[in-house]
This record gives structure tokens, sequence and C-alpha cells, in this order.
């Protein structure tokens, strides 16, 4: 993934706020940063060595950095975070679908996802506020962890059925067995629109009618 991606994946542009153009010189003058947002809201950029007049390309060497282009590497994320920190607003989530379930989630059961690990801060759970018990959890993953001989992260939405419903579900496509849950209790969904949102919902609405500590109709 590339730095502006890494920086910009879960913040969406204020066009009000917002340029479709930013440059702008750093390192005393001898770096120019230009970085541009498409009418989608996806953020490219490109650092350029003013002394030998050309792009700067050890700023997209992985794992394989010396010291000064992790100096510029820093400088220019520091011009990154600046601008999306000054005209972007944060998106729970990466993919459209995984903000539109939250947000009827929301609407429906009062519940925010809750970011319980730092090392894990794109994954975020549902909680059922009066057991405590959780009924979801979106998380991001490796395709490949999934469907064989595919690539790319994707955001999944794991919930709590029925084992009975569970097992017909897992005959059906579009549905997995569960991503880091218990297999019995739960099943994954991939949130790539493969599912329409109204499926999902019905099936967030048992997971959640489970998550109290006595079934609640």
């Amino acid at each position: 993934m590339s730095i502006e991606y890494n920086i910009f994946k879960r913040y969406t542009p204020d066009w009000k706020k917002c340029h479709k153009k930013y440059e702008k010189l750093f390192l005393n003058n001898l770096f120019k940063a230009i970085i541009e947002i498409n009418d989608k809201g996806e953020v490219t950029g490109t650092v350029y060595d003013l002394e030998n007049d050309d792009e700067f390309l050890p700023l997209r060497i992985e794992n394989n950095q010396g010291a000064f282009a992790s100096k510029v590497k820093d400088e220019y994320e520091k011009i990154l975070i600046e601008i999306r920190n000054n005209c972007f607003t944060k998106k729970y989530f990466i993919y459209p679908q995984s903000n539109r379930i939250t947000k009827a989630i929301d609407e429906k059961y009062g519940n925010k996802p809750e970011f319980l690990w730092e090392k894990f801060d794109c994954s975020g759970i549902f909680r059922n506020t009066e057991s405590q018990k959780w009924y979801g959890a979106i998380l991001d993953v490796d395709r490949g962890k999934l469907q064989k001989g595919k690539s790319g992260i994707i955001e999944v939405l794991d919930i709590k059925l029925e084992p009975d419903e569970i097992q017909e579900l897992l005959l059906q496509p579009n549905f997995y067995p569960a991503y880091h849950m218990n297999k019995k209790y739960w099943i994954t969904i991939i949130l790539d629109e493969s599912l329409p949102d109204n499926i999902i919902l019905d099936l967030i609405k048992k997971s959640y009618e489970l998550s109290f500590n006595k079934k609640k109709k």
C-alpha cells in the first residue's frame, strides 16, 4: 500500500476545506511535494529532489531505506497528516458498505463501533449495551484468508447466529466460516457489496437478539 493510502484510508475529504492540489517545499527547500486529490477522494503524491531535478524514488522503497530517505519520508508524511487533519473527516471504516452498515447499526441499536486494539485499529466491535456481549465485528483481513487465490485487504463482518442457520448459510455463496471467532456460533460476510445491505441487516438483527442474556423478541 502507498504512503498516501495508509494515511488517508479511513478519511474522506471535506470539499469546503480541501483543495484538489497542494504544493509544498520542505527540508530547507531541497524537496518539493505535490499532492493531488481526485473526485473520489483518492490521494496521490510525488516528491521531487530539486537539487537533481527529478522524483525522489527512494521514498517508495519499503524496508530498504537509508537514514536520509527515512528523514525525507518522515517529513513528507507530516505534510500529508497536516492536510488530512485540516480538511478531511474520519470514517469508521475504509469501504462504503462497512460505513453504511455501521450507520444503520447506530441508528437502530444506538451502538457505535468500539476499537479495542491499538495494534488492530481498523477492527471495531459492536456491543449490546445491556448485556455487554458482542453481536458484531468489522475486521480488515487479506482476502486470501477467505478466498483462495485472491489477495488484497478487505473488510468483513462477523455475526453470531444459531449453529443450524450457520451451517445452512455456509452452503450459499458469499458466506464464510467465521474469521477469528468461534466457527460454531459465528459466521463471516465480506463487505464488498456481494450481499445487499437489507440481508446483512436482517442477520445482524438476529445476532443482536442472541446477545441478550435471555432471548429478546
